[in-house]
């Protein structure tokens, strides 16, 4: 949902190109370097929360893929690509593990289509993440999903992007309709700290592309309403599961978080 056209416009800024920014990636322009640097001035611990962020969604495919038998995932608001994304991770322990990213930035496409080229269990699938329907019926989906077996959604860093209006709780419900038992649901999402910086954040980003909702635990637990939300439940990102094998970020939980690293939450629920 990061953008509507079909060519890439360098003059303004899409939120998957500013998050490339901010995790020290190569794919932007100017414009999206001008709204990022807001964010490293007035909001200097924006870049924390970011690597807070991929690194949870890390560690997350990597239990999914040892720990459970699911081989399937949807990404949602896949973004651009880093250095490890979700086929990647998950096709280093299971090589057979297939995977549908979903993103509308026209940036994205050109990454999404080399991905293509170069791995034939992988698919990108151009469909805006608020049109469920849309991302389930496409060829693409249709032939590289099974959804007779459990799928792994992965909701990182976007239902945020959802506001209240578009219903962010009725796109979780209808994937949790489209999956059988078994199903695992990822989410990550900016959290609620009722301080000056949630509401400068969520300032900024409204100002710039109109939606950023940061809301609080229990506001993004009711997205996970009908699933079992697994240990530890939803909490802030750096804590979820930390020092496992399965991602890079191995400091146990034993420090301090930062007011920033509080500031991105994240949870995983299985469907009964």
């Amino acid at each position: 949902m990061t953008g509507e056209s079909s060519s890439i416009d360098s003059t303004r800024p899409t939120i998957a190109r500013v998050y490339d920014y901010l995790l020290g990636g190569k794919d932007n322009y100017a414009a999206d370097r001008e709204i990022g640097d807001v964010f490293k001035r007035d909001l200097p611990g924006s870049v924390a929360i970011a690597f807070a962020n991929r690194a949870a969604l890390t560690r997350a495919v990597g239990e999914i893929v040892t720990r459970t038998g699911v081989r399937q995932f949807i990404d949602l608001g896949s973004g651009l690509p880093t250095a490890d994304n979700v086929h990647q991770v998950a096709q280093r322990r299971a090589p057979e593990t297939r995977v549908v990213y979903v993103d509308t930035d026209p940036q994205v496409l050109v990454h999404g289509r080399a991905l293509l080229e170069e791995n034939d269990r992988t698919r990108f699938v151009p469909v805006d993440v608020r049109d469920p329907e849309g991302i389930r019926s496409h060829p693409d989906t249709r032939q590289l999903i099974d959804f007779d077996r459990p799928v792994a959604v992965m909701f990182s860093a976007i239902l945020h992007h959802v506001n209240d209006d578009e219903d962010p709780a009725a796109i979780v419900r209808y994937w949790r309709g489209q999956v059988p038992s078994g199903s695992l649901f990822f989410v990550s999402h900016f959290r609620s700290g009722n301080n000056p910086e949630t509401v400068e954040a969520e300032k900024v980003l409204q100002e710039t592309f109109g939606r950023g909702r940061w809301r609080t635990d229990a506001e993004i637990e009711a997205l996970l309403d009908g699933l079992e939300i697994l240990e530890p439940g939803i909490v802030p990102a750096s804590l979820w599961r930390p020092g496992t094998t399965a991602g890079t970020y191995n400091d146990g939980g034993e420090r301090e978080l930062t007011v920033w690293e509080r500031l991105i939450a994240a949870g995983m629920a299985r469907k009964p």
